[in-house]
């Protein structure tokens, strides 16, 4: 009997062990988006994460959501510094997401200044 208990309970943590690999290491998309930085915040009730916004239009009626891992400390503090301006981002999309990394299944990779479309020097 708990032998059958011990390989039932080895497999449920071999199959979670899968399914987190998975959504890990496999992209479901990857891509850009520029606009501008309208917020970005660290957030959360029991696990803290880094949340932002992008405003992809004129009248802010598309924004882009996305979600930073706490690891990654120098994006943090670039997408801080550019709070406010034009940005490219670089994203990585994921099947699902854990409480632990972030509310969206957007990751940013890469932030870079960009020039806006809107007030472009001429």
């Amino acid at each position: 009997m708990k032998r059958t208990l011990y390989i039932i309970l080895g497999s449920i943590f071999l199959l979670f062990l899968a399914y987190f690999a998975f959504v890990y290491f496999v992209p479901y998309s990857e891509g850009t988006r520029s606009g501008e930085l309208i917020k970005f915040s660290k957030k959360g009730v029991f696990s803290k994460t880094w949340e932002g916004e992008i405003s992809q239009g004129i009248s802010g009626a598309q924004i882009f959501q996305f979600s930073v891992l706490n690891n990654d400390e120098e994006l943090i503090e670039k997408l801080q510094e550019n709070e406010g301006n034009y940005v490219k981002l670089t994203y990585m999309e994921r099947y699902a997401t854990f409480f632990f990394w972030g509310d969206t299944k957007y990751f940013i990779t890469e932030v870079r200044e960009a020039q806006s479309p809107h007030f472009r020097n001429r």
